[in-house]
C-alpha cells in the first residue's frame, strides 16, 4: 500500500471512531515530504465545509504560506466531493491519488450526484432557491477591482 494513502486511511479510522465526521481521511505531500494530514471534521465541528481535503487544503496553505500549492500532491480516502474537487482545482494541486470511487461512498449513503448534476446544469430539483439580485451594484465591486492598482490575482 502506498505509505501516503496509508496514513490518510489511518486519519480516516482515527476521526470516525472519534465520530468527528464521515470515514474520509486525506494528506498533502510536497516533493515526498507530509505537509498536512486530516480526517472529516463535520459532526465534531458543526461546519458542513469541514471535509478532509478542505480542511488539508487549508492545512498545508497555513503551513506553506501560500494558496498556491501546485508542488503538491494530495492523497484522499475516496473521490472529493465537488466542493473538495474544486478547492483542489483553486489551490493549484496537479495530482490527486484517491482510493474509492464516488459510486463507492454513494452507495454507503454519501450521494453527491445531484450536486454534479447542479453543476452540470441538470438537475431536476435543486435545493434551494439561487435568485440573481442588484446586479448594477454588484458589478460596481467587479469594476472597483478592476481599476484596484495593488491587486492580486489568485
Amino acid at each position: 500500500m502506498n505509505e501516503f494513502m496509508k496514513m490518510a486511511v489511518k486519519e480516516a479510522r482515527e476521526g470516525m471512531n472519534k465520530n468527528h465526521g464521515g470515514p474520509f481521511g486525506c494528506v498533502i505531500v510536497k516533493k515526498g515530504i507530509l505537509v498536512a494530514r486530516t480526517h472529516n471534521r463535520v459532526l465534531e465541528t458543526n461546519d458542513p465545509t469541514a471535509h478532509a481535503e478542505i480542511l488539508a487544503i487549508r492545512e498545508a496553505s497555513a503551513i506553506l504560506k501560500s494558496f498556491d500549492l501546485s508542488d503538491c500532491e494530495i492523497y484522499s480516502t475516496s473521490q472529493p466531493c465537488p466542493m473538495c474537487y474544486s478547492a483542489i482545482h483553486w489551490a493549484r494541486i496537479k495530482k490527486l491519488y484517491f482510493g474509492t470511487t464516488k459510486d463507492d461512498v454513494s452507495a454507503i449513503g454519501f450521494d453527491d450526484s445531484f450536486i454534479y448534476d447542479v453543476i452540470k446544469g441538470n438537475a431536476v430539483v435543486q435545493q434551494f432557491d439561487a435568485i440573481n439580485i442588484d446586479r448594477d451594484e454588484c458589478q460596481g465591486l467587479l469594476n472597483e477591482w478592476i481599476e484596484k492598482p495593488d491587486k492580486k490575482m489568485y
